[in-house]
């Protein structure tokens, strides 16, 4: 059996960065009196966003979008956009185990991924324990490794079609989520079951198996065979809708995801040869990470404060909700320590500096 070939983080001091902006952190909720959990806010998100996705659905399969074909169109992009919504704004707190300070209901409230054609078990691995914790480090973050069709780490192999790839990536970002729904799911729990990961989920192949094969065969029930039993309209423009649905999504999430770490000024440090990373890993997670438009109020409470990827790498027990009040802690605490904490602008400028990044890991050895 294959294992994973972890790797050891530098010691904390004692007295370093993340040490003094815990304190920092934990006195703001204390002098303020509140959890670092969700709020009602959070709750009253949680409905525009399901109702987001679900409202557009229901007038799909009771005809009402069959009025015209740019409404019924219109109604599959804003699934599409309800998709992102749950995900980042509702879904990703109850995964982190932030939505609220009850079990059950973060486990409840996780669950929604698969009504969308997810899988928590695989996005906890990949997520939370490869991707928070091994940020941009190759063979590890599994966020950086996408195949070949793309390159997104300068430690990755380089192929001739890469030059191209800040050109063509935003196609195959529209792809993300088709994946996610159709077989990468399988794929990644052979890989996990592989490398022992399925332990730590307790659970073993086969019920997963099972329980993934379930959901999908719930999820294409719900979205793509009851739309083309009852919304009025022929079977390719269904198909069409559901295209729709997945290239809003999985742009989308793409975006949000990639923009915070595959940047110029990310470090993607690589192990030395007794699997050890130089830095701590605080000061690891800052130098990979950057945070993005963090003046959009709007941006912010829709994508669930994912703007606010330093915050949240640092503190994903910690509800977005909180992120901006936070953010000006860490600033300030980066600052007298001497540390990077990265901020773009906005998102038009975020875009712009990963679709350097990619040109750039495109042509470089």
């Amino acid at each position: 059996m294959s294992k994973l070939n972890i790797v050891k983080f530098a010691s904390k001091t004692g007295d370093g960065f993340y040490d003094a902006l815990k304190k920092n952190i934990d006195e703001f909720f204390k002098e303020n009196n509140i959890a670092p959990t969700g709020n009602r806010a959070l709750r009253w998100k949680t409905v525009a966003m399901l109702a987001l996705f679900f409202v557009p659905y229901i007038l799909i399969i009771t005809g009402v979008g069959a009025a015209s074909a740019g409404l019924f169109y219109g109604l599959w992009f804003l699934m599409g956009m309800g998709m992102v919504g749950i995900g980042c704004s509702v879904h990703h707190d109850s995964n982190h185990g932030s939505y609220s300070d009850n079990k059950t209901v973060n486990k409840v409230v996780g669950d929604l991924v698969n009504v969308v054609g997810g899988y928590d078990v695989t996005w906890r691995i990949q997520h939370n324990i490869l991707h928070h914790t091994y940020t941009n480090i190759e063979g590890l973050d599994e966020d950086i490794e996408v195949g070949g069709l793309m390159r997104f780490s300068p430690h990755a192999k380089k192929l001739p079609l890469h030059r191209y790839q800040h050109i063509y990536a935003w196609f195959l970002y529209c792809l993300l989520t088709l994946q996610w729904v159709t077989y990468k799911d399988y794929r990644l729990l052979f890989q996990y079951e592989e490398k022992g990961l399925l332990k730590k989920e307790r659970i073993t192949l086969k019920n997963a198996l099972i329980e993934l094969s379930i959901y999908k065969v719930i999820y294409f029930g719900y979205v793509l065979v009851l739309p083309l039993i009852f919304s009025g309209m022929p079977w390719y423009s269904v198909v069409i809708g559901f295209f729709i649905l997945h290239f809003t999504a999985g742009l989308g999430l793409s975006c949000i995801f990639q923009l915070a770490h595959v940047l110029e000024s990310s470090e993607f440090p690589l192990p030395t040869d007794e699997r050890k990373i130089e830095n701590n890993w605080a000061i690891h997670q800052l130098m990979n990470t950057a945070d993005f438009s963090p003046k959009s109020k709007l941006m912010y409470w829709f994508i669930g404060g994912l703007n606010y990827q330093v915050e949240h790498h640092l503190f994903p027990h910690i509800s977005h909700v909180h992120y901006p009040q936070i953010a000006k802690i860490v600033r300030k605490t980066a600052e007298q320590y001497g540390v990077p904490y990265i901020v773009m602008p906005n998102f038009i400028y975020a875009l712009r500096e990963h679709g350097r990044m990619l040109k750039k890991l495109g042509t470089m050895q």
